[in-house]
């Protein structure tokens, strides 16, 4: 039985994650973002992006990937400044088996270990399945709300922002 890892990403992991960030995001916003602009996106042009941030000292421990039978699976990304999860996917056929779980723990300890006393996130507001997810782990909606548009699209994304509590007490 194999058993996953969660590790801090490197440069070499951006072109993995650019191919899970594409794969989520065109399972995960199916009816929820247009169809063109899911079709469109580009594992190269992620890459890219990844591996600028991936290359950046700053950024060093802030991308966790998880990593099973040496296939990079899923990860996640924190703003351990602000106290922020600012992405998490995983494979899609990967949904629904604790490993999505797992990479959220992993995050939220991250955020804690960085003196956190709680930690904040934005979720699409449509975006039910991720919605359910992480009330299941305990973060809860904060009344915040704002809208963004998607680079290069003039479609307005409605997102709410979700709080955890890091410490008791």
């Amino acid at each position: 039985m194999s058993t996953a890892t969660i590790r801090p990403a490197t440069v070499e992991d951006a072109w993995p994650i650019a191919e899970v960030n594409v794969r989520s995001w065109q399972s995960a916003y199916q009816g929820l973002l247009p169809e063109l602009y899911l079709r469109d996106l580009s594992v190269e042009c992620r890459a890219g992006r990844w591996q600028r941030v991936l290359a950046d000292p700053a950024n060093r421990d802030d991308v966790l990937v998880l990593v099973e039978d040496g296939s990079l699976l899923g990860f996640t990304a924190v703003d351990r400044i602000r106290g922020e999860l600012r992405a998490i996917y995983l494979e899609p056929e990967r949904w629904g088996t604790g490993l999505g779980r797992l990479l959220l723990d992993t995050a939220v300890a991250a955020l804690r270990d960085s003196g956190h006393r709680e930690a904040t996130l934005w979720v699409l507001d449509s975006n039910e399945r991720a919605r359910r997810f992480y009330s299941a782990a305990g973060w809860m909606p904060d009344g915040a709300k704002k809208t963004d548009t998607m680079p290069g699209e003039d479609v307005p994304l409605s997102e709410v922002r979700y709080r955890i509590r890091l410490v008791s007490g």
